[in-house]
């Protein structure tokens, strides 16, 4: 998803399937992979085709403390109108916990590392990392480690098993976006993740609560004997019991009059309206004048000519 992510940005159009997005360069940490390996994910994911060529690789880079932000930096400097930078995964980045500190702070210092970076020069900085096993109601909890990552990142997204005829529910929330859930399915030959139209629960429920959950927002105030002419395949007495169902469930509400409306929670967004981060100036003030003094240049770090055409 990271990896496709980074290739729809690169090269600008929709991330997702869904999602426009504004080109520009992307740096791409794959951190543990190997140039023959992306060279096997990127062919499945462009069909064949070359990757844009705003598309930088690397493959080993040194952790935050270790130089890694300025040899950060060092890239973003030599790519002013980069957009993104993906650490594929963290915790290859975030080097040794500093002595002496609660493993809150050290989680909070490390994503920190990142964040300085994406304030500093008004980009994206994707950090890839991974979550419990035990699920958990609050997604932000399945997060691997304390709180202080989600607690220091602007953003936090997490990819979850669904049950139904979503592959994933990805929930996110944020400083600067509306907390959502978005339905994606996994396109096997591809190897690509597209998002689904509509909300999330359209995804996660039975086909007859799906069915009424979609007639109900486009007809709020309807009764169960509109939805069964609507819904020819089920017959009015199923729809009175689930839709009965569903407001104990909280999915819909119902008035005096036995009229349905959909739950506040069931509005979500549909894919063409994923919120956008709030408006702010692309370069502050403070952005560029103390660039960054690489101690390693990315560039002897990307990929090798095996790869050719997928780093620049």
């Amino acid at each position: 998803m990271s990896l496709g992510l980074g290739l729809s940005v690169a090269a600008g159009g929709h991330a997702f399937d869904s999602v426009p997005v504004q080109g520009g360069p992307v740096l791409y940490l794959a951190l543990e992979d190997t140039p023959r390996r992306l060279q096997t994910r990127m062919g499945k994911l462009l069909g064949g085709q070359k990757a844009s060529a705003g598309l930088t690789l690397v493959t080993e880079c040194p952790p935050f403390p270790q130089d890694g932000v300025e040899a950060i930096a060092g890239w973003l400097d030599r790519n002013p109108d980069a957009r993104m930078v993906v650490i594929d995964v963290f915790a290859k980045m975030r080097g040794q916990a500093p002595a002496g500190v609660s493993a809150y702070d050290a989680d909070y210092v490390a994503v920190g590392y990142a964040k300085r970076l994406a304030d500093h020069y008004g980009i994206a900085v994707v950090l890839v990392h991974h979550v419990r096993k035990a699920g958990s109601e609050d997604f932000l909890t399945e997060v691997s480690g304390t709180n202080g990552i989600a607690g220091a990142a602007d953003a936090t997204l997490v990819l979850k098993g669904a049950r139904g005829k979503a592959d994933g529910i990805l929930h996110v929330t944020g400083r600067d976006v509306d907390e959502a859930e978005y339905a994606l399915q996994f396109q096997a030959a591809s190897g690509a993740w597209q998002m689904l139209d509509g909300p999330a629960s359209d995804y996660t429920v039975g086909d007859t609560r799906a069915a009424i959950l979609k007639y109900v927002r486009a007809n709020p105030g309807a009764k169960p004997k509109d939805m069964a002419a609507a819904l020819p395949t089920v017959d009015v007495d199923t729809i009175r019991r689930t839709c009965s169902r569903m407001a104990a469930d909280g999915q819909l509400t119902k008035d005096p009059g036995g009229r349905y409306y959909p739950d506040a929670q069931s509005r979500t967004q549909s894919a063409q309206e994923v919120s956008e981060l709030s408006d702010c100036p692309a370069t502050t003030p403070d952005q560029h004048e103390h660039p960054g003094q690489s101690a390693l240049e990315l560039s002897d770090l990307s990929v090798t000519d095996e790869a050719e055409g997928m780093a620049t």
